[in-house]
């Protein structure tokens, strides 16, 4: 049976709960950084769920495939600042595990979900 809502889609699942987490650790942020990385890295975290939503509602699966794609960048751009907060000792180590855990939890249900995507001869090129 076929999805009906974007909120359906385990990948946006993920992608949303990793944004949530994001959310809960703003406290972590020392005040200078409020105007440089924790915008920075709200914004890609927000980008993964909201590029799997919009490219969810694509007829074709390239303009899927390619709003799934900017959500694949956004990822590793997080991933990235996951790094960068702990390195700079704004997340202890519980923290950035944490958030590593969820971000690659949404990293491999994205890519299954891209491949399957991939895979689905249902969906074509050709505007119907």
């Amino acid at each position: 049976m076929a999805s009906k809502s974007f909120r359906e889609v385990m990948a946006w699942q993920k992608a949303h709960a990793f944004v949530l987490a994001f959310y809960k650790t703003k406290m972590f942020f020392p005040e200078d950084e409020k105007f440089a990385l924790v915008p920075q890295f709200q914004r890609a975290a927000v980008s993964i769920a909201a590029n799997i939503a919009e490219g969810y509602k694509k007829v074709s699966k390239a303009d899927k495939l390619r709003f799934f794609n900017i959500a694949q960048g956004s990822l590793e751009e997080c991933r990235y600042y996951i790094i960068l907060s702990h390195d700079v000792g704004y997340y202890p180590q519980d923290v950035a595990n944490e958030m590593w855990v969820k971000i690659e939890d949404a990293a491999i249900t994205l890519h299954s979900y891209i491949e399957a995507i991939k895979a689905n001869k249902g969906i074509t090129d050709e505007m119907d």
